[in-house]
């Protein structure tokens, strides 16, 4: 039996009296557990067939909303649904004493994201962290909702930016129920668990307010100001880039995030004369950042699933599989599979005018981005959504060193671009 906080069993448990329901708070605070409950009981009474579960990218949605760590649909209406597909693409069929229900999960990340539901008339929505959607996909969610019978929509998020366009465009518009979360909402925390937490988010003032009061902030010494989305995020490697070599970095740890990239370095100009272009696609990302799943589960996904479907999608093998020095047994684990593994570059011994170590390999990055030479490509499986996070939360503290928190993907990525950048001259 499931023993809920107080405020889970106050949201499971409101009368659906609302448009919205804005479910606003830290990480690991128990908002999206309890949020799923919710939208579970809202699908039993609900009289419209059609509904719709929305987040950066639909991994991401199927990921929180179906499969929730084993407490998400899939598992709350066990012997009475199953995974389909239509028209209107993948969706969990649900069969109810009043009639089937069809929840459809969908990324809503990108700009033209909501053309995956035009011409769709929903019941209900539930978004995933929402200040990471596109306001277009946002407010088409709202409009394909305006016949239901029994409307109804639910968001969750982690405290945006006091200034971020979903507070002015969603939350002062629409009709809200409003519910702050912390982690002392969390009924799994325990008292030691919570003193750890906390004392961890002292570290950093952004963190303390952020992570452990929820408050809106913002991130003061973001590190990677200058990566834009919009520009460094496309849909597919350029045809007339020409690859030297596929190659994979990572960063891990048995309590921390493990980040894996696939890159992909070339060139663009001639093959033979002439000046040659460099760059370095970050093509596929395999993310895992719940701390559940042990070392060895992590090993079979990255080896069985995640590198074969990114050697058939570009047709290529990695050269090599760069792994943070430190982490040792995500190493061992990995070449238990067979596929052998090197030290990634941590900038350990770089010195750059007065900058050393880390600081060097972070400049390095920040120059990359500057002049272009690193791109990030989408792909359904496994795409972008950590990084954006990331590098809007990574930052430094008043001293100006970096705080060691949200740098998982952030990390990866350095250490693929120290070998691009020092095997191709640009260092």
């Amino acid at each position: 039996m499931i023993e809920w906080g107080a405020k889970q069993e106050a949201l499971i448990m409101a009368p659906f009296n609302h448009t919205l329901d804005w479910n606003e708070g830290t990480p690991r605070s128990g908002k999206t557990t309890a949020g799923t409950m919710r939208f579970a009981r809202h699908l039993i009474r609900s009289r419209d067939a059609l509904h719709l579960v929305t987040a950066y990218s639909a991994e991401q949605a199927y990921r929180l909303i179906m499969d929730g760590d084993g407490m998400g649909l899939l598992h709350i209406f066990k012997g009475c649904c199953r995974p389909s597909h239509d028209d209107s693409g993948a969706h969990l069929l649900v069969h109810l004493p009043d009639g089937d229900k069809k929840v459809y999960w969908k990324g809503g990340g990108k700009a033209d994201s909501h053309k995956s539901i035009t011409g769709m008339s929903l019941g209900s929505v539930y978004f995933c962290e929402i200040n990471l959607l596109h306001d277009s996909m946002i407010q088409e969610c709202f409009r394909r909702t305006y016949a239901a019978r029994d409307r109804w929509h639910i968001a969750d998020l982690n405290p945006p930016s006091p200034a971020d366009p979903c507070i002015k465009n969603v939350l002062n518009v629409q009709d809200c129920r409003f519910l702050h979360w912390t982690c002392a909402d969390n009924p799994v925390l325990t008292p030691e668990r919570l003193k750890e937490i906390e004392a961890a988010c002292r570290k950093a003032p952004f963190l303390y307010k952020r992570d452990w009061l929820g408050q809106r902030v913002i991130p003061e010494g973001v590190i990677y100001w200058m990566f834009n989305p919009e520009k460094h995020i496309i849909s597919k490697v350029p045809d007339d880039f020409t690859i030297c070599e596929a190659f994979v970095a990572g960063d891990g740890g048995t309590t921390d995030a493990t980040s894996i990239g696939f890159y992909l370095a070339g060139f663009f100009g001639d093959r033979y004369f002439g000046e040659r272009t460099y760059k370095l696609y970050r093509v596929g990302n395999w993310y895992y950042d719940r701390g559940q799943m042990a070392m060895s589960d992590q090993a079979r996904a990255i080896c069985g699933d995640f590198l074969p479907y990114m050697r058939r999608k570009y047709q290529i093998r990695e050269n090599d599989v760069y792994i943070d020095p430190a982490c040792k047994a995500l190493r061992l684990e990995i070449e238990k599979y067979g596929v052998m593994t090197s030290a990634a570059d941590n900038n350990g011994h770089d010195v750059r005018g007065t900058a050393k170590g880390l600081r060097v390999g972070i400049e390095m990055l920040q120059s990359a981005f500057n002049d272009n030479r690193v791109y990030l490509v989408e792909d359904e499986r496994y795409g972008t959504e950590p990084f954006v996070k990331e590098a809007g939360l990574y930052s430094v503290d008043e001293n100006g060193n970096p705080v060691d928190a949200y740098n998982h993907a952030m990390d990866e990525t350095r250490y693929a671009h120290n070998h691009f950048a020092k095997t191709y001259g640009l260092w």
